[in-house]
Formats: C-alpha cells, sequence, structure tokens
C-alpha cells in the first residue's frame, strides 16, 4: 500500500503507534511497533484474527500463560562463535524462552476453537525440551553454577568449604589467645581485603605471629594475619581460582551445546517477539473496545458506530462526550461530500475514516460495531489542514494545489482520497469551478472519495453524479449548536449567519449582509436547512417505529410460542391423567377378581371375566392409535393450508412487481420537461426543469431542488 509521511501526519497514525507501543515487554517490539506500516490484505487479516484471538482470553478466563521476558538476540550471534562462553544470566534467559514456548504449545492446544490462529504459529515450533535439561544440569534456580555441574567442581568447592572453615576457626582461636593478653587494641579485629585480620598495637606487633596487611592512619594499630590462618587463606585462595578455571570450561561446553540449537532458538525468539506484537496490539484494542469487522474483498466499506481511537482516548479521560459515525462505500457509492458548519465535525470524520483504514491494513483492531464491514486500498491519499509552507514561500491555496497535482496523478480505482475544504483557498466562483474539474476527474477514474466543502455548486453536482451522495453534519437551529452527527444522503447549510450570531456579531451586521446576498442563495439555504430538520426528524420516527414494531413482533412471537408450549403441556397433562385413570380403573378390577376368587368364585370364571378385559382393552389401544393418526393428518392439512397461504402472498407480490413496473412504463411517457409535478403527499407544485437519468430537477418559482422521479406524480 503506497502512502507517504505527510499522509501518515496528517492522519496522526504516528501519534496512535505511540499509545500501542508502551504495551509490549521488549524494546525491540515498542521500536517495531514505531515503525509499523500497512500491509498485504493476507498479511494483515492474520495479524488481526491473531489480535482478535489474544484479545478474547482478556475477556475469559482463559488467561494466556505469556509473561514478560529478555530477548536473546545478542546471545544467538555470539554463541556460534567457537569456544565462546555465554555470561550466566543468557543461559537463564535462553532457559526461560524455552520454557515460554513449552507452556503455549501445551495451552493453545486445549482450546482449539477459541485460538484456531494463535494455536498454528506455535504449533510449527520444535520443542527442545533438551535445552531446559542441560541448563537445569548446570544452574541452580537462583542463577549459580551447581556443585554437580562436575566432579572436579564439586571436589573444589569441597576443599575450599574446608579452607574457609580451617580460616575461621584458627582465627577465631588466634583472637581468643592474644585476647587473654594486652597484644589488642580495642576493636581487636577489622576487614582488609575481605581478610579478617587482627588490630595489634604496634607496640606488640613482633610479639604476634603472622603476616602484616596494613597500618592504622596514626600509625598505632598494625593489621595482622596469625600464621596458624596464613597456609589455609592461601590453599582458599589456590582452590578458588582452580573453581572459576573449571566454571569457565563448564560454561564454554554448555555454550557449545546450546549452539547446536540455535536455529530452534532463533524460531523461539522470533514467535516470542512476534506473539509480543500480537498482546500489545490487543492490549489497546481492549482500551478502545477494538473489533474485527468484516473484510471484505470486494469493494464495499460500511462503518457502523466508528470512533475516533485518538479522540476517545482523550474525551474518555477528561469524561467527554464522543459521537460516533456511520457511512458506506461501495462502487454505486463512491464519493461522499460533507457540508455543514464550520467546527460541526467535518474534518475528524475524515480523519476517523483515514486513520481507521490506516489501523485494519497495519493489523490492528478498530473501535467500530461488530457488523462493519472494510475493504483495503492500494493507496490513501489525504489533503486535511494548512498546507501553508514557509520554506518554499507557498501560500495555503499554493500549497493545496500543488499537493492536488500529486493526487491527480496517482488516483485510481483502488485509491481513497479524503480531501478537507475542497476548493477553498481563492476567488469562490473560480475555486469552485476548479473544484468542480477535480471532483469530475476523481469521478470518471472512479477513486474512492470523502471530501467537505462549502461551496453550493459542489453540492449540487454531487446530486447529479449517480454514484455520489451528498452528507451534512447536523446542526441545531435552535440552540445553534452542532451535533456532531452525520447525516447521509442530505446535503448541509454551512449555517453562515446563525454561526455569526451565536459568536455575538452585531445583528445589524448580520441584517446587511443578508441583504447583499442573493435572495435565491438565501432561499437555498434555509430550504436546505428546513429538508435537513425535517429529514432528521423522519429518520427518527422511522427508526423509533421500526424499533416498536420490532418489539411488537418479538413480544408477539414470544406470546405465541408460549402459547404453544401451554397447550401442549396441557395436551400432556390430559393424556396422563387419562392413562393414570384408566390405570387406576383396571387395577380396581384386578382388585375385584382377587376378592372375588378369595370369598369362593371359581378360578375358571375369574380368568373368563379377566380375559373379556383383556380384549376391551385390545380395542381401547386399537381405536387410541387411530385418534393419533387422525391428530396428525390435522396436523398435517393445517401446514398444508399455511404453504397455499405463502404461496398466495408469493403472487401478491408478483403481482404488485408487474403493477411498479406498468408505473415506470407510464411515467417514462409523461416525464417530460414542462411538466408540471408533485412530491408524492406534497400539496406544492412544480415544474419539471430538467431530467437526468433518475434524477429531476424541479422549479418551484423561489427555488429549484433535485429529486428522485420515483417520488414525483404527474398534475
Amino acid at each position: 500500500m503506497y502512502i507517504n509521511k505527510e499522509d501518515l501526519n496528517e492522519l496522526e497514525f504516528p501519534q496512535l503507534l505511540a499509545e500501542i507501543s508502551p504495551f509490549a515487554y521488549s524494546p525491540k517490539t515498542r521500536e517495531k511497533i514505531l515503525h509499523l506500516r500497512p500491509m498485504a490484505i493476507d498479511e494483515a487479516e492474520l495479524s488481526l484474527k491473531k489480535t482478535s484471538e489474544y484479545l478474547s482470553s482478556f475477556e475469559s478466563s482463559n488467561a494466556i500463560p505469556f509473561d514478560e521476558y529478555e530477548d536473546i538476540e545478542s546471545e544467538l550471534k555470539l554463541m556460534l562463535i567457537e569456544n565462546y562462553r555465554l555470561e550466566n544470566n543468557a543461559f537463564i534467559k535462553i532457559k526461560t524462552i524455552t520454557e515460554q514456548i513449552g507452556k503455549l504449545q501445551k495451552f493453545f492446544p486445549t482450546m482449539p476453537e477459541t485460538f484456531p490462529t494463535l494455536i498454528g504459529d506455535v504449533s510449527v515450533l520444535e520443542f527442545k525440551k533438551e535445552i531446559i535439561d542441560k541448563v537445569d544440569k548446570v544452574f541452580n534456580r537462583f542463577g549459580e553454577v551447581k556443585s554437580e555441574a562436575s566432579p572436579i567442581l564439586k571436589g573444589l568447592r569441597t576443599e575450599i568449604q574446608h579452607a574457609r572453615k580451617a580460616i575461621t576457626e584458627n582465627f577465631n582461636r588466634a583472637l581468643f589467645n592474644y585476647g587473654q593478653s594486652d597484644f589488642l587494641d580495642d576493636i581487636r579485629e577489622t576487614i582488609i581485603d575481605d581478610q579478617r585480620v587482627l588490630a595489634v598495637k604496634s607496640a606488640y606487633k613482633k610479639r604476634v605471629a603472622g603476616r602484616v596487611l596494613g597500618l592504622s592512619k596514626t600509625g598505632s594499630i598494625t593489621y595482622m594475619q596469625p600464621d596458624s590462618v596464613v597456609k589455609h587463606y592461601f590453599k582458599l585462595k589456590e582452590s578458588e581460582e582452580e573453581e572459576k578455571k573449571e566454571i569457565d570450561k563448564i560454561l564454554r561446553k554448555l555454550t557449545a551445546e546450546l549452539a547446536e540449537f540455535q536455529p530452534q532458538l532463533w524460531r523461539y525468539q522470533q514467535y516470542i517477539f512476534d506473539l509480543d506484537l500480537t498482546r500489545a496490539k490487543a492490549k489497546f484494542a481492549e482500551l478502545i473496545n477494538g473489533v474485527l469487522p468484516k473484510i471484505n474483498r470486494h469493494k464495499t466499506l460500511r462503518l457502523r458506530e466508528a470512533f475516533h481511537p485518538l479522540l476517545f482516548l482523550r474525551n474518555k479521560a477528561e469524561n467527554k462526550t464522543i459521537f460516533p459515525q456511520t457511512l458506506t462505500l461501495t462502487d454505486q457509492n463512491r464519493i461522499i461530500c460533507i457540508s455543514g458548519p464550520n467546527a460541526g465535525g467535518k474534518s475528524i470524520t475524515l480523519k476517523t475514516v483515514g486513520l481507521l483504514q490506516l489501523m485494519i491494513q497495519s493489523g490492528i483492531l478498530v473501535p467500530v460495531h461488530p457488523k462493519s464491514e472494510m475493504f483495503f486500498f492500494d493507496k490513501i491519499m489525504t489533503d486535511i489542514g494548512d498546507n501553508q509552507s514557509i520554506e518554499n514561500h507557498l501560500s495555503t491555496y499554493s500549497s493545496r494545489l500543488k499537493k492536488m497535482s500529486g493526487i491527480i496523478r496517482e488516483a485510481d480505482a483502488n485509491t481513497l482520497l479524503l480531501i478537507d475544504e475542497f476548493g477553498t483557498g481563492s476567488d469562490p466562483e473560480l475555486g469552485g469551478a476548479l473544484a468542480e474539474s477535480f471532483l469530475e476527474f476523481f469521478y470518471d477514474k472512479k477513486s474512492f472519495s470523502i471530501i467537505t466543502t462549502h461551496y453550493t455548486n459542489i453540492k449540487l453536482v454531487i446530486e447529479q453524479l449517480p454514484h455520489a451522495e451528498n452528507a451534512a453534519m447536523l446542526f441545531n437551529e435552535e440552540t445553534l449548536e452542532p451535533m456532531y452527527k452525520l447525516e447521509v444522503g442530505q446535503a448541509g447549510s454551512s449555517f453562515t449567519f446563525e454561526v455569526a450570531e451565536k459568536n455575538k456579531i452585531p445583528r445589524f451586521i448580520i441584517h446587511s449582509a443578508k441583504k447583499k446576498v442573493e435572495h435565491d442563495i438565501v432561499n437555498l439555504d434555509k430550504t436546505i436547512v428546513k429538508l435537513q430538520q425535517e429529514k432528521y426528524e423522519v429518520e427518527k420516527l422511522k427508526t423509533d417505529l421500526a424499533e416498536r414494531k420490532e418489539s411488537v413482533e418479538d413480544k408477539r412471537d414470544n406470546l405465541q410460542k408460549l402459547n404453544e408450549q401451554l397447550q401442549q403441556k396441557l395436551y400432556n397433562f390430559q393424556k396422563l391423567y387419562e392413562e393414570e385413570h384408566r390405570k387406576l380403573q383396571f387395577g380396581n378390577k384386578i382388585e375385584a377378581f382377587i376378592d372375588s376368587y378369595v370369598k369362593g368364585k371359581s378360578r375358571k370364571d375369574v380368568v373368563k371375566d379377566f380375559v373379556k378385559i383383556l380384549e376391551q382393552e385390545k380395542f381401547r389401544k386399537i381405536g387410541a392409535d387411530k385418534d393419533e393418526s387422525k391428530r396428525l393428518q390435522i396436523v398435517k392439512r393445517k401446514i398444508t393450508q399455511q404453504l397455499k397461504k405463502e404461496e398466495v402472498i408469493e403472487k401478491i407480490t408478483e403481482t404488485n412487481e408487474k403493477l411498479e413496473e406498468k408505473r415506470k412504463i407510464d411515467r417514462a411517457l409523461w416525464m417530460k420537461v414542462g411538466q408540471r409535478v408533485r412530491i408524492s403527499g406534497s400539496t406544492s407544485v412544480g415544474t419539471i426543469e430538467k431530467i437526468s437519468r433518475n434524477k429531476v430537477v424541479v422549479n418551484y418559482g423561489t427555488f429549484k431542488t433535485t429529486i428522485d422521479a420515483d417520488e414525483l406524480e404527474r398534475i
């Protein structure tokens, strides 16, 4: 994907990356995040899926066992040098990373449905437990070399231990013996070069057998090591030197052994870096409520309830409200022209779309409704804000024209253009005409564009283009406050005089300005405001009615289901009651047989009566089966009737479509320039002035409007 550094800065992408970077464990990963750029769709989609899966672990109890780590890149390079020895902490770092891989390889397969993408990455790694075993054989849990690392080392450490014990015992004996006399100073002993020494009064130093290691500043005290300690001290030093050599030998050997696993360790490190990056992006997504929208391979962009992530964080910190935006770009609706008052949110809408597009193409989850859809552009080109160039002595307009020249050269069908204040900076009439030509060029190139403008001629051109659409930032005319809500499908007014009045410009100046403006322009602006307000109210009412309808339908369905369940329960209870009652009667009859048999009735007569009952039960059961069969036939008949009803509905729909087709043919016959018409449901009558495809310009005398032909009826 192509996007230059200036456009990245205009869309505040570096600031966004700076917000994500602190979530990474490693400084190298933090640096990598700061240099993230848009990638190919397959690579970005893979990264998005991994981030989304990692994010899901925060929202459940399935915490991924991934903790802070130290990278081993430098150690992996050094270990290949012949006879090289790694430092102690390097072995612990290697062991820790290998253990991380082992934990992750055990964790992810337990939840393949939750982490299908993440499990794929870790499963290809070849886990080598030998690495952990080899390090554990040499080091204890405190990162120290074990005595058991080699027999020689164990023997040396035993000697060192004996020597230290002998030094302590002999020194304590000398301290006690000389302490009985007056040879020692009051401090008795001190430490010099990590050795315990006697503090001997200098006058008696020849009376003490030992090695002199120093004098006090005044010379009154001589620091001496007793002769009984000297021999053991030199033995200790000799053993410690041998210990260092043996440890060096052991660690060089261990380095060489681990070097054999360098390819696997290198892959472990790269995987850990990648997982660290994924985790950082997931942590940021958690902060901004980021999700993975549907990624389209066709050109359809549907943003629902989209937030600008940086503005979201700022407003959240300041406890301010943020307003989401909703818009759609497709092959059939490539250009959106946003108009409306200044400070109404036009520029932030451009930046929101641009920044979210950069995020999704860089593998970063975006703060939108989960049912949003996005696709990938080859280029994103912007012209947002003041581009005045002091270095090149260019005015704002000249600078913008220079940038527009570059956009014209690069724009194509796979480009997203984000242009703020389209055409401003020059004479309104001439600048507007030039902007109109730019717009037509981008339209012919089939580029996707979101532009903002105050020019009426641009709004009118958009109305004439079948694959372009006007949109407005809503403005509350009563409170004179922007509503920060984007309304697609209707051009907006700049509310020039209303905003001026809000900013306390004297009314006599505003009235004077209104008189200077052409009457038709003021009427058009008022009409736009009125239509915009009416459309907003209609949309609000439509949404409310749709919600109520949906609620009523849900309640009706629930009541119907409940009724069916109750009917079924009633039927089941009735069947159960009948069955229990029958069994009770049958039991009473058996009881009567027993009583009669006890009282002396012959066995033959009892059996004869019992057989009669069996025959009656047989005929009853056959009759019950017939009743069940009849009930099933009734159910079948009802289903057949329902299917017939649906066939009738289909025929009615087909008839309506034919009538609509006939109306279109009739409309084509009377739809001519000069024909008097009115909008369906309206009483105002106008005259057709111009027809362009399915759009019709209707002249009402004081103003003109463009409307779909389907909404007009003949007078």
